[in-house]
């Protein structure tokens, strides 16, 4: 079994576990995608949108591909033993096509972790200091994607000019596009990576890590989870999220 690389976890805001879950669980779970998109994988004149997005996929293979002991240690590396809480599901998945139409979702942001006072308004949504309500961003690859398959655009070591803009604002937080207003610029000079490889991958990303979506311009659809990893309760100080918080803040 792989071990995850901690290091580049905290240097970067992010590392890849190979091989997380199997490939043939990826492809039982691809099926049932497939199905719910209403598009014909032999068909491509039934690819008619960039994007086709569900949720709510809390199914056995779902749950079983979240769930693995090699995510399960994974995850204990980079949040701390027993700070998470078990997935239930895999949440939204953005499937993406090839085409020339513009996407409309691929902007840079910052994932928001939890309600402001208006639950229902998703652009209210908040970011704080503490990383309230998310431990990770995590990539699950549930096909393979290689570089014009849309893979998720990543700015390396944003994650660290996040705290600064956050600290301010205590428990309360920042609104999600207000982050975006802020945490955008200040990572403009961050290098670009990209969340490629193969179906049974998954990238656990910092929670204030700039991510953005991009055009698909490959010749097989994607298909990908983007859930939240919730933790358990204040993240220890030991773990690597929490560290790479404070050396954000320059501590």
């Amino acid at each position: 079994m792989h071990e995850i690389d901690v290091d580049a976890f905290a240097a970067d805001g992010f590392a890849r576990v190979p091989e997380a879950f199997p490939r043939d669980l990826a492809a039982e779970c691809r099926a049932i995608l497939w199905r719910d998109t209403g598009c014909d994988p032999g068909d491509r004149t039934t690819w008619t949108k960039p994007v086709v997005r569900l949720g709510g996929y809390a199914q056995p293979p779902f749950r079983a591909a979240a769930n693995t002991p090699r995510l399960h240690a994974a995850y204990d590396a980079v949040v701390g033993k027993g700070a998470w809480e078990e997935p239930g599901g895999l949440g939204t998945f953005p499937i993406r096509f090839p085409s020339d139409a513009e996407p409309g979702d691929d902007g840079w942001h910052i994932d928001a972790s939890f309600p402001g006072d208006d639950p229902s308004d998703i652009w209210g949504h908040r970011v704080n200091l503490a990383s309230k309500g998310r431990a990770l961003l995590m990539l699950f690859l549930f096909s393979d994607v290689g570089e014009d398959d849309a893979p998720t655009r990543i700015r390396a070591d944003s994650h660290l000019d996040v705290p600064s803009i956050l600290e301010p604002a205590g428990d309360e937080g920042v609104a999600f596009m207000d982050l975006a207003r802020k945490a955008v610029p200040a990572s403009e000079h961050r290098p670009v990576a990209f969340a490629t490889g193969r179906a049974g991958d998954v990238y656990l990303c910092h929670p204030f890590l700039v991510h953005a979506a991009q055009p698909h311009h490959g010749t097989e659809a994607k298909f990908m989870a983007q859930p939240p990893l919730t933790p358990s309760g204040p993240l220890p100080e030991s773990s690597p999220v929490w560290t790479a918080i404070q050396r954000g803040l320059g501590r």
